[in-house]
């Protein structure tokens, strides 16, 4: 029997058995796609993302991001990142990093997915493994938390994120946040001379149509992209529990609110780290709070930023307010990192 199953060979998923492997457990990736595996993703970590990177010896190539910038097409406002720097890197990048560091430790990488967890007093039996845990690194829409039930409704808009690159030296060492009526534009550097852009909506359609809600970016990206379109939503996932007897949900198939704050990656690295610590520690239950405690300023913030988004006379003063008021939109970009 293997110590640990992992469910999904994402970042959440590698992080994870990179984890249990420095801890001595025997970790097996189980995982349908050939790597390095690519998705709609906004490509840029936080300060504390890539330090989470560093603790599991995994340093990417990439761009260093100074903070966040806030442009609506009037006005601006941008706050550094305290302590460290962000990293700005393609997610195929950042996956074969990963990737390679679990190999160098040990962990087996397997071709599957799991499609049936039988748990018992002792272990799990899926993909054809008996492990004594299974962790659901299975993306935003988890296969392993359907099977389990941990899903809950959500009757709020839906949104959705669609990502695109284009072959252009980046103008910044910041991570770009254009706003308008229906939706943002993200815009993170990843190399020398690429950019990728992120689109989040409630809306509907094909990524150069939403993107024309942009117009000063779009003119300064020109016109070639240099990656085809990839998309991802419904974006928020409400979740009963991560921890469901010999099962723990980590990365989006734990929860997730919205891309708006861009914190998926950076937290999933993080939970990646308390959960193997709550398995080694034998209080996997511990899990549930600690992962509540780590999420909770996000969660907060990414509703509270949400919520008045969702409201146009609110959703017009979120640039505004930052420009004005500066110290608090630093204060906001530091909870956050």
């Amino acid at each position: 029997m293997i110590d640990v199953l992992v469910a999904g060979g994402g970042p959440a998923g590698l992080a994870t058995a990179i984890h249990a492997a420095a801890a001595g457990m025997e970790a097996v990736v189980v995982e349908p796609r050939p790597g390095p595996v690519d998705k709609a993703c906004g490509e840029g970590l936080m300060p504390t993302g890539t330090a989470a990177l560093r603790e599991l010896g995994v340093e990417p190539e990439g761009r260093p991001l100074r903070g966040i910038r806030y442009l609506d097409g009037r006005r601006q406002a941008q706050a550094d990142f305290r302590g460290g720097h962000g990293l700005g890197v393609r997610r195929t990048v950042l996956h074969a990093a990963l990737s390679r560091r679990a190999a160098e430790l040990g962990v087996r990488i397997v071709p599957g997915r799991v499609s049936e967890v039988r748990q018992s007093a002792d272990g799990v039996e899926a993909a054809g493994f008996a492990a004594r845990w299974l962790v659901a690194a299975d993306g935003l829409h988890s296969p392993v938390r359907a099977l389990l039930g941990l899903e809950l409704p959500d009757r709020g808009p839906r949104r959705y994120g669609l990502r695109q690159h284009y072959p252009i030296a980046p103008w910044t060492d910041f991570v770009e946040v254009h706003w308008a009526a229906d939706g943002e534009a993200y815009v993170t550097p990843v190399g020398e001379d690429l950019v990728g852009v992120a689109v989040l909506t409630s809306r509907r359609g094909a990524f150069p149509e939403r993107l024309a809600a942009f117009p000063s970016l779009v003119e300064r990206l020109g016109g070639s992209a240099a990656t085809r379109v990839r998309g991802a939503g419904p974006l928020r996932q409400r979740v009963r529990s991560r921890v469901a007897g010999r099962v723990l949900l980590v990365g989006d198939a734990a929860g997730y609110v919205d891309a708006l704050t861009g914190e998926g990656i950076s937290l999933a690295l993080q939970s990646a780290r308390i959960l193997v610590g709550c398995l080694r520690a034998g209080t996997p239950q511990a899990y549930e709070p600690a992962w509540t405690r780590l999420s909770r300023r996000h969660r907060l913030l990414t509703g509270a930023l949400l919520s008045a988004r969702r409201h146009p006379v609110t959703a017009r003063l979120i640039v505004p307010a930052a420009y004005r008021v500066p110290a608090l939109f630093g204060a906001a970009v530091r909870a956050l990192q």
